[in-house]
């Protein structure tokens, strides 16, 4: 994903995303676009990663400072930046889902209360769940850049949490089922407007010589904690304080 061959490839298909939508004056806000994840605290209430974050908004300046046309890439606000373990249900579906099952939120929450008991009761781990960023990923509406697991256990303990998450009947029955196969990424941006006339190799080129400076420099993120978080746009991630969240 992080190769100049994938950033070619990738680069032929790319999409307008939706999430983003122009004011009548041009500029790109945050579209609705409701539902719940599974993330770490954004970066505005994580801490304990400050330098790996003032990293990657470091990363996105970059990005935008290349020479492309206007609205190409919409940036995300930093202090939204996270990591997401896994994702839940979103836009129609949770829509659907909320008109369709009564105290759709509370049986969410009594679900994750559950799930996360029982991930703290069948792992006990005193290691630190490390991940790494491995370089720059281009997505079909976004930019964003991949994580890797620093050790074994970093690996098993989120992929245990995921299975945990996806094989629950109850979740399950609540419209959540597993969308993709698990590609650990932070986002830094979203596609806008995509010209005709685009130079997609040049477009592809300068990437790639973005991303061979980032991977003698890459920032660790140390995953302390896992929140239940509803959004109502890529922007704004909601969490209450007796809401369920997952200590590591």
């Amino acid at each position: 994903m992080t190769l100049p061959e994938a950033y070619k490839s990738q680069i032929q298909h790319i999409q307008e995303s939706t999430k983003f939508a122009p004011t009548p004056e041009g500029i790109r806000q945050a579209a609705s676009f409701p539902g719940y994840t599974i993330i770490t605290p954004p970066r505005e209430e994580d801490s304990h990663n400050s330098v790996f974050y003032k990293q990657l908004q470091d990363y996105q300046q970059q990005l935008l400072q290349l020479s492309i046309p206007n609205n190409l890439i919409v940036p995300l606000p930093p202090e939204s930046f996270h990591f997401t373990l896994a994702d839940l249900i979103w836009e129609s579906n949770f829509l659907d889902a909320c008109q369709q099952i009564p105290d759709y939120d509370e049986k969410l929450q009594s679900c994750f209360r559950d799930i996360f008991q029982q991930y703290q009761q069948s792992i006990s781990s005193e290691l630190p769940i490390r991940w790494q960023m491995f370089g720059l990923m281009v997505m079909p509406r976004a930019l964003a850049v991949c994580l890797v697991p620093q050790d074994e256990s970093s690996y098993e303990r989120i992929i245990s949490l995921r299975r945990l998450i996806y094989q629950n009947p109850q979740l399950m029955a609540l419209g959540i089922e597993q969308q993709y196969y698990f590609t650990a990424h932070v986002t830094l941006g979203y596609f806008g407007e995509i010209p005709t006339d685009l130079d997609r190799d040049n477009f592809s080129n300068m990437l790639s010589q973005l991303n061979e400076k980032w991977i003698f420099d890459s920032p660790e993120i140390i995953i302390k904690r896992a929140e239940l978080r509803k959004f109502s746009d890529m922007t704004q991630y909601y969490h209450q304080p007796d809401w369920p969240s997952l200590d590591f």
